[in-house]
């Protein structure tokens, strides 16, 4: 691995991202109206070494692995990659009755075809949920999970993006306003995090403590925690059990390789 950090940045020509809504972006609004995400941050720093990177981005919010693991799997290795970052799992472990085991089964095939193919690979861990209400009590299958994906990153010779270890992203501003997805300073940090998984030279440190916040007190936080549960999470669990998600019928929003430029719109 020590030999790919001292190369990789300069022969990475092309990378595709892959996963749910945490890579498609969402609650990083960008300027066209569409998302842009702790991936395409990785991009412009990835861009910033290698001005002739393509960027394709085949993430679509509400996926399950299964569904990355048939969709968007082909559609990478078909574009043949120096880079693929694959991340996904989270929507499938919030579903009652899911064994992280058999989901890492799928990732860990996944990962072994994306690396067949001979592209470097980065595998994201999942969030420790510990400070979030009723998601925390997942928390031990995401933990599961993190120990499997561990394993597939060493079985497979693959980078990890440690999410679970970023005590910086506990803090309400790393969130958005439905504590579901990254706010645009979360993906920032991730982002840089990943840069330095990748061994990317970066200038911002992703753990720099956040400026001092005033403390609310506790009935104004659990009044907070109630009406984020009514407006967000309830109907969030709604659609997963009944099988719906807001990205069916969606496609990729970077479908195909291309090199960044300003103003670039997404959907």
């Amino acid at each position: 691995m020590e030999s790919q950090r001292n190369v990789g940045t300069a022969r990475w020509d092309s990378f595709v991202a892959l996963g749910d809504s945490f890579t498609e972006g969402l609650a990083d609004a960008d300027p066209n109206g569409g998302f842009r995400g702790w991936a395409d941050r990785l991009a412009e720093h990835l861009t910033a070494v290698n001005p002739d990177l393509r960027y394709a981005n085949l993430a679509v919010r509400g996926k399950l692995v299964r569904q990355i693991v048939a969709d968007q799997v082909p559609q990478a290795i078909a574009l043949r990659p120096a880079l693929v970052a694959l991340s996904g799992g989270g929507n499938d472990i919030i579903r009652p009755g899911t064994d992280p085991d058999e989901i890492a089964e799928l990732f860990d095939a996944a990962v072994g075809e994306l690396r067949a193919t001979g592209a470097d690979v980065l595998i994201g861990t999942g969030f420790d949920t510990r400070d979030t209400p009723v998601l925390r009590r997942v928390r031990g299958k995401i933990g599961t999970y993190n120990s499997h994906l561990r394993a597939i990153a060493d079985k497979h010779g693959c980078y990890v993006l440690d999410l679970w270890s970023m005590r910086v992203l506990r803090d309400a501003r790393a969130w958005g306003d439905d504590r579901l997805h990254l706010s645009a300073a979360g993906h920032r940090r991730v982002a840089l995090r990943a840069c330095e998984a990748l061994g990317v030279p970066v200038e911002a440190d992703w753990s720099e403590p956040w400026p001092t916040a005033p403390c609310l007190p506790w009935r104004a936080q659990r009044a907070q925690d109630i009406r984020w549960a009514r407006a967000y999470l309830a109907p969030w669990i709604g659609r997963r059990l009944r099988g719906v998600s807001s990205g069916d019928g969606r496609g990729p929003k970077r479908p195909q390789l291309e090199k960044l430029t300003a103003g670039q719109p997404s959907r």
